[in-house]
């Protein structure tokens, strides 16, 4: 019995890791996709990098899929875990797809405001790498809550952001050149949703046990 109970915990222990590395993995990706666009001449060495980042987000993706599939006990409920990962792989292939955008549509320079957006975007990673790394403390610590709400701020500034691109993007005359970037801001900007989905799924869980 002693050595079963021990295995749980081992098993836990392990969901959890495996959990933090992929949101360190998103954290990583922002960061990249940071430095991609302060360099945007070497836009297609930061897209293979990050092409990286995603593959390896997913087979951590799948691990974490794979343990709650053969783990009886978790340390959390079973689908707040699931939504929690598939959300913050979700940033991790929005970020990729940015990058990509910005290397198949040949965007030469950074879009206005790209460069802002996506450190903001870096911004809530953080916090949700913050969020990720303190689960397991997370039945006891409300103060959780400020970094789900520091998110939700980010969010809103992103979104502000997001529309006056767009606006301006649409005061140009260039219809192919608004059908790309437009198509990025998007992307940009759905990949903080998710920042703010994980987010809320934190609270509910803060809210459930404290």
């Amino acid at each position: 019995m002693g050595q079963w109970l021990s295995w749980v915990k081992s098993n836990e222990k392990e969901i959890l890791t495996i959990l933090d590395n992929l949101a360190l993995k998103a954290k990583e990706t922002s960061e990249q996709l940071v430095d991609l666009f302060l360099n945007m001449d070497r836009a297609s060495d930061y897209q293979e990098r990050i092409k990286k980042l995603e593959r390896e987000a997913d087979d951590l993706t799948r691990s974490i899929f794979a343990e709650l599939n053969k783990t009886f006990i978790t340390p959390l409920d079973r689908e707040d875990i699931q939504r929690i990962a598939a959300k913050t792989d979700d940033v991790i292939d929005y970020m990729e797809g940015i990058a990509g955008r910005i290397t198949s549509y040949h965007i030469a320079s950074a879009p206005p405001f790209m460069l802002e957006i996506a450190k903001q975007l870096a911004e809530a990673i953080k916090e949700v790498e913050i969020l990720i790394s303190q689960l397991k403390h997370v039945k006891a610590d409300k103060s959780l809550i400020e970094h789900c709400r520091k998110i939700s701020d980010i969010e809103h500034k992103i979104d502000d952001l997001y529309r006056t691109a767009v606006g301006q993007l649409f005061e140009t005359n260039d219809a192919v050149n608004i059908i790309k970037l437009k198509d990025i801001y998007e992307a940009i900007e759905t990949a903080s949703d998710r920042c703010l989905d994980v987010a809320d799924v934190i609270e509910d869980i803060v809210l459930k046990y404290t």
